[in-house]
């Protein structure tokens, strides 16, 4: 089973083809009348231009790291790793924003002709064509350096994590504050001033608000749970290098998980037409245990098969419970991310107990709306902190360090299929809009809000997922950066001391990096909604005919202004992850720096889960109430369900998503870059 290893990076490209016929699948559908196709097409046009200028920018920051680290570090295979696992981050979000943004007319138009099961259907398998690329395109990039450097040099495919986790920094803040500029900007001053309904083609932001759909929760989500993949699986791959026995095979077990995975998650994805005619919360979720049952079977008999021929004396000398402590680890991590999915959608979905609290507050006013949605959002924590807790220590006693690497594989062994399930949500929320701006029929946008309401729960189980697979694999990564510091000498007895000051400062240093991000990226969409709301009232008063619908508004500003905004601010969050880690390992030292990073992954994912779970709530809570509840549209409640959505965007679309990418990318820099950041040290002290 061991030589299966040397074609994963080909399954990879079979997952690619697959992708692919599916995206001329999904083309094949109409995507309706001139004004449909003339709304899609001003969608692609701005989510590719945004994607083109933020690559440019990455571009700069991509060349300038890679010559960095091929004169710092020893093995310059190390800087090409970095070099590949942008790229395959960069061209991941190339085709599922290709996928996607031609999708939403189609499904619009499928709502219309075949009513919604066909809708549900050009949704998902549109989706599906990101969720493909992200699993096969890492596939492919983790295949290939497996096969030339994993006995050679298996610390080379660490920088293949770096790589992956500087992109998906910068797609996560920079398609969240475009996202969440444009739709504050569009709500705030549509909405809230003008009275006009959401997706109203009156509104100069609407085409912006679509566009970010796609750059936040396709681009940025995509980028974000690929190096969430990538980061777990090398993170197992860098424990087991350091183990006394069977290395080789440890090594490649991961490899064999994710690529059961990606076929699990393919036969999940061709099952779906059998699902399809099920409610989409039904279709989406039964597809998702598909996959996932069938992903469990296959990690037994992997595991079974591998270690069969192990003694007994060599499993307790690994400290494994038994020859299944892999799969025991890898179930652990899957139940573990499936209850922190249930924990999510009770705390964000729509008709929840929270949410349903959260819109009735909202009869008194914006302030009891954000009062009760900030309690249910540090409420929402507490379980999904829990699970991760007794996963990190089951899988512990299961296989030791390995094991938590493990279960963060299993939580992401089923990318393809939990992206494409997330990658839903945008396609049928911008099908909405297109059915709203094109003038469709009532029925229609029936349809449409109906497939947006479940896939605003989707995407925030996938945040979840990703941020309890974070915590697991930021843990695996320190555990794997300390082995590696204690390889040099003066550090053979490395411990995280608490008794120690230094360690202790590094701590607390580590804690306030989530919270500066937090505050920075929040700014970022605060400065810049100020100019899109500006820009957008200006219009309504200078340009006459807007509001009566006899003069089209000027989108392309908007789109302009939502661009600018956001490139320009997510510079600083990006750099300041990779220089933090390295400035206090030099200055401070090795040991602060392990402070450091154990004080990040916890203010981070307690950060995380906080933000995403308490802006899902008040999104859903706001949707309940337009359904008719507490006074439906244009009541008073509606107002303060506004206010607590306009509160809660940046919180679940641009801060909280970006605390899983902080903490991973700074345990990678630590890892890659540890070997230079000793010799700094060294040379100080």
């Amino acid at each position: 089973m061991e030589n299966l290893v040397n074609y994963s990076a080909l399954l990879g490209i079979i997952g690619l083809i697959l992708a692919y016929i599916i995206y001329k699948y999904v083309m094949s559908f109409p995507p309706g009348n001139e004004v449909m196709t003339e709304i899609m097409n001003r969608i692609h046009e701005g989510a590719m231009v945004f994607l083109k200028r933020e690559y440019k920018i990455i571009v700069i920051f991509i060349v300038v790291v890679f010559l960095i680290l091929f004169f710092a570090l020893e093995s310059r295979m190390s800087s090409v790793a970095f070099l590949t696992g942008a790229i395959c981050s960069m061209l991941a979000g190339v085709f599922g924003m290709q996928a996607a943004t031609y999708s939403n007319a189609r499904t619009a138009q499928a709502a219309v002709e075949h009513g919604q099961s066909k809708a549900l259907t050009v949704a998902f398998f549109g989706g599906s064509v990101m969720g493909l690329s992200v699993a096969s395109l890492g596939l492919l990039g983790l295949g290939a350096f497996f096969y030339f450097f994993s006995e050679k040099d298996p610390a080379v495919i660490n920088g293949f994590a770096m790589g992956a986790s500087s992109i998906a920094l910068f797609a996560r803040v920079g398609g969240g504050i475009f996202t969440k500029t444009a739709d504050v900007g569009s709500d705030l001053v549509g909405k809230m001033e003008a009275g006009i309904p959401e997706d109203d083609p009156r509104n100069p932001g609407v085409i912006a608000d679509n566009v970010g759909d796609n750059v936040g929760d396709i681009a940025g989500m995509g980028a974000d749970l690929y190096e969430s993949y990538c980061g777990s699986v090398i993170a197992a791959i860098a424990i087991a290098a350091a183990m006394p026995v069977h290395k080789m095979v440890w090594m490649e077990l991961p490899m064999l998980f994710i690529m059961a995975g990606l076929i699990c998650s393919i036969i999940g994805i061709g099952l779906f037409n059998l699902l399809k005619n099920m409610k989409p919360s039904s279709a989406l979720s039964n597809s998702l245990y598909i996959a996932g049952i069938l992903f469990i079977i296959a990690c037994y008999f992997i595991v079974r098969n591998l270690t069969s021929g192990m003694s007994a004396e060599e499993i307790k000398e690994l400290g494994m419970i038994s020859h299944l402590g892999p799969f025991w680890a890898v179930l652990f991590g899957i139940v573990a991310g499936m209850l922190i999915g249930a924990f999510t959608e009770y705390y964000t979905g729509t008709g929840t107990k929270p949410v349903v609290k959260i819109a009735e507050s909202s009869e008194t006013g914006a302030a009891t709306n954000i009062i009760n949605g900030l309690a249910v959002g540090y409420e929402s924590v507490c379980a999904p902190i829990f699970c991760i807790a007794v996963a990190i220590w089951l899988s512990y006693l299961c296989c030791g360090l390995y094991g938590i690497a493990i279960a963060g594989v299993g939580m992401l062994g089923t990318v393809a299929m939990t992206m494409s399930v997330d990658s839903y949500g945008p396609i049928a929320d911008n099908a909405g809009g297109i059915a709203e701006q094109a003038h469709m029929p009532p029925e229609t946008r029936e349809i449409t809000d109906g497939l947006d309401a479940v896939g605003n729960t989707t995407a925030a189980i996938g945040k979840g997922f990703a941020i309890g697979s974070a915590a697991l694999t930021a843990l695996a990564m320190f555990a794997a950066y300390t082995s590696t510091v204690r390889m040099f000498p003066g550090f053979e007895n490395l411990t995280l001391d608490l008794t120690k000051a230094h360690v202790v400062a590094g701590v607390f240093l580590g804690g306030l990096v989530p919270c500066l991000l937090a505050s920075k990226t929040m700014t970022a969409v605060g400065e810049a909604a100020f100019d899109m709301i500006n820009e957008i009232r200006r219009q309504f008063r200078e340009i006459p005919g807007i509001l009566e619908g006899t003069t089209p508004p000027d989108t392309n500003s908007c789109v302009d202004i939502a661009t600018t905004g956001a490139l320009k601010r997510m510079i600083f969050p990006g750099v300041f992850a990779i220089v933090a880690p390295i400035i206090v390992g030099i200055f401070v030292g090795p040991e602060a720096l392990g402070g450091f990073l154990a004080g990040a992954t916890l203010t981070g994912v307690v950060l995380g889960l906080f933000m995403a779970n308490a802006g899902g709530a008040w999104d859903n809570a706001k949707k309940y109430i337009e359904g008719g509840k507490f006074g439906g549209k244009g009541s008073e409640a509606h107002k303060a369900g506004i206010i607590g959505d306009t509160v809660g965007d940046p919180f679940k679309d641009t801060s909280g998503p970006s605390m899983n990418i902080l903490i991973k990318l700074m345990s990678v820099v630590a890892l890659v870059t540890c070997p230079a950041i000793v010799a700094a040290y060294k040379m100080i002290y």
